[in-house]
């Protein structure tokens, strides 16, 4: 069973930055790919970042593109969002997830969240 601690959430100003990370345990982290999702309170659940198992590919939504950056350390088992240039719209729940395939899906479909996700919050 999957264990995962998402950590490095919390508040900024518009233009600060952030940086999330996922560690899990009890899962083969590198035969998965993993994204991060995010919720905003009334929203539905977004994808913004998708990246390969061995992370040669990474996908993003185009209203984090050139902000956001996604990696992974498989050996740490661990994947981080490093977040920049943070707006106010960037508020949110975040959670990782895993894929069904070692590849990205730029539709976010199949996708599985780990852990309890970390709050983000960008205030103007």
């Amino acid at each position: 069973q999957v264990q995962a601690v998402t950590s490095g959430g919390g508040s900024v100003q518009t233009g600060g930055s952030l940086r999330l990370s996922c560690t899990a345990s009890g899962v083969p982290f590198d035969a998965y790919a993993l994204a991060w999702f995010r919720q905003a309170p009334g929203k539905g659940r977004e994808g913004v970042a998708c990246i390969s198992w061995s992370g040669a590919e990474t996908y993003y939504v185009d209203s984090v593109k050139g902000r956001f950056t996604i990696s992974r350390d498989n050996p740490k088992n661990t994947l981080y969002l490093q977040m920049d240039s943070l707006k106010p719209e960037d508020t949110a729940m975040y959670y990782c997830a895993a894929g069904s395939s070692i590849y990205c899906d730029s539709n976010f479909k199949n996708f599985r969240n780990w852990g309890q996700g970390t709050q983000v919050i960008v205030s103007s």
